[in-house]
């Protein structure tokens, strides 16, 4: 018996077994939360399947996304990483992932965890909605326009409020697994 899944994932390998094992388990791990901040920065304007192919060369250039590093990156290793064919070469996005590793430390400085800042925001909780079919999700909502706004007034950069709506879901912090997807209850 096939296993009901959401069905953006649906008929890639690749996706399903992200939504399987991924895809809205809460995350509380700063280091996983600034990877996830790190690809959805890279997949602002572009599919997340994109992100997802390249995800491991994004690994390999951003030091396993090891933000101590990448907040002390030289303008020599940013001139290395626009030239990696792996990645997406986008010099303000590159740009960005070495802003937003710098921000994310001072978060954690002031309060403790990345992890307690963010979850602060659905009160350290995962809210958990009741979607019938995938494109019943919003692009957005109250939580991620507040959220988007204080990373701004912060800082960070490629942080707008959709970005940090599926930033949201793919950490678990919004469950819109479909309600028939077996993982809805799962996660």
């Amino acid at each position: 018996m096939t296993k009901h899944k959401c069905g953006w994932c649906v008929g890639d390998d690749l996706y399903e077994a992200y939504h399987d094992n991924e895809w809205g388990v809460p995350v509380y791990d700063d280091d996983t939360l600034f990877e996830f901040l790190t690809l959805e920065t890279f997949q602002a304007g572009l599919s997340w399947i994109t992100i997802l192919r390249k995800r491991e060369n994004f690994r390999a250039a951003f030091d396993n996304f090891d933000y101590k590093k990448i907040a002390n990156y030289t303008e020599d290793k940013i001139q290395e990483l626009l030239k990696n064919e792996g990645i997406i070469r986008n010099k303000l996005k590159v740009r960005a992932t070495v802003t937003n590793a710098k921000l994310f430390m001072d978060i954690q400085k002031e309060f403790g965890s990345f992890s307690k800042y963010i979850w602060a925001f659905v009160d350290g909780k995962p809210i958990k909605n009741k979607l019938k079919h995938y494109k019943d999700a919003p692009a957005n909502t109250a939580i991620s326009d507040a959220l988007s706004k204080d990373l701004k007034k912060r800082g960070f950069k490629f942080v707008g409020s959709t970005v940090v709506y599926a930033h949201m879901q793919a950490t678990g912090m919004v469950n819109d697994h479909e309600v028939g997807c077996f993982r809805y209850n799962v996660v």
